[in-house]
């Protein structure tokens, strides 16, 4: 069955102008979530300027990130000097654009992951993250995707380029689509991925260095029409 989860606006164009600060700086605070009302578990963000709402994701797009997110631990337990560590939930603010993503998965050098930790941060910054990864959902594919004929539109995937993430793991469950696409060599000027390569579902994933792991994709499903 097709997950039934919509993407919404979180606040009203009145509700904003009532808030004691930009919408930004109450998420990057951690108070945003007080002005909203949303189930418990929702994921709320800055996407393209706005206030967006998804509701928890379902179990088939949270396993999918986990096996990724496995396969970075078991690189970690079986390879000396493999120094990548995972966070999810975060939330990374792309300091200068006025943008807050909550992506799937982050992955940042173990130093970074620990001095971060030590710091106190309540999220973290586009230099900390090596690799993000993104799982699209029926209701929200296209923040994810690269904008269809105008790189120009606002959403993660510019965001993640012009934030000069390195890598962007895209994993998209559409049938239409059914691929995992790695994007990389970021344009900060253009807010756009120069190269990408893909992997169709059951087809496994080489992510190059500095990572060099294999995932495998035999159990990764579309969502349902």
């Amino acid at each position: 069955m097709r997950e039934e989860s919509r993407n919404v606006k979180g606040l009203s164009q009145e509700e904003l102008s009532q808030l004691p600060d930009t919408p930004y700086n109450l998420w990057v605070r951690g108070e945003l979530d007080d002005y909203v009302d949303a189930p418990e578990g929702s994921r709320i963000e800055i996407i393209g300027g706005e206030v967006v709402v998804s509701p928890p994701p379902e179990f088939s797009h949270n396993a999918i990130a986990g096996e990724i997110n496995c396969a970075v631990i078991r690189a970690r337990v079986l390879r000396e000097g493999f120094t990548w560590k995972t966070d999810s939930g975060s939330g990374l603010s792309l300091v200068g654009v006025g943008e807050g993503f909550v992506p799937d998965l982050m992955v940042l050098d173990e130093e970074v992951f620990l001095a971060a930790w030590r710091s106190g941060i309540k999220r973290l910054v586009p230099d900390q993250v090596e690799l993000v990864v993104e799982v699209t959902s029926y209701s929200n594919a296209k923040n994810d995707r690269e904008p269809a004929g105008r790189r120009s539109a606002r959403n993660k995937w510019n965001g993640y380029a012009a934030a000069e993430i390195p890598y962007y793991l895209l994993v998209d469950r559409s049938p239409k689509v059914a691929r995992s696409i790695l994007y990389s060599i970021p344009d900060q000027a253009l807010g756009a991925y120069l190269h990408q390569e893909s992997w169709a579902f059951g087809e496994t994933i080489h992510l190059p260095d500095p990572f060099d792991i294999e995932i495998e994709t035999r159990e990764w499903k579309p969502w349902d029409e």
